[in-house]
């Protein structure tokens, strides 16, 4: 066991997507490392794994949008968890917008999402983080939904190692 296998072992965090586009390209990837980082001014932190195809487009993307899946959102979860978009677009298979604030592409169906424009990267190791300031929001929903976490995706094999 690594050293913090028993801390982390206890904590069932929120699953994210991220996009990001950079010329013609554009990648998505389910996420678990993330969190908001600083209230005034608001940012937002994302870790992407540097095996990623995603991380590769991230470097070069000027936005990332970040996207809170529902609780039934799992087959989402895996097509951006579970395929890599090195063999598949993944956009083919689910329904998208390029918003006209920013160049990350939005899923129409997630939960909630916001965009932020890339402020500094951070390295911490097998992923790099992404610090955002937030740009654009998708608008809130009626009620906050059941959101999809690591407990309900832990079964995963995932696209690419870590």
């Amino acid at each position: 066991m690594g050293e913090l296998d028993a801390f982390t072992g206890v904590i069932d965090y929120p699953m994210y997507v991220v996009t990001a586009a950079a010329g013609d390209e554009q990648a998505g990837c389910l996420v678990g490392f993330a969190s908001q980082c600083s209230i005034d001014p608001p940012r937002f932190m994302v870790w992407l794994s540097k095996a990623n195809r995603t991380y590769r487009i991230a470097r070069q993307a000027s936005h990332l949008a970040v996207h809170a899946l529902r609780k039934n959102q799992k087959g989402t979860a895996a097509l951006f968890g579970k395929q890599t978009g090195d063999d598949l677009d993944k956009f083919e298979r689910i329904a998208w917008r390029r918003p006209a604030h920013g160049t990350a592409p939005v899923l129409e169906d997630a939960g909630a999402w916001f965009v932020g424009r890339i402020e500094e990267l951070l390295d911490g190791g097998d992923h790099v983080g992404f610090l955002l300031s937030p740009v654009a929001e998708g608008p809130a929903g009626p009620a906050r939904p059941a959101l999809l976490f690591f407990s309900d995706v832990q079964d995963f094999t995932p696209g690419h190692p870590a």
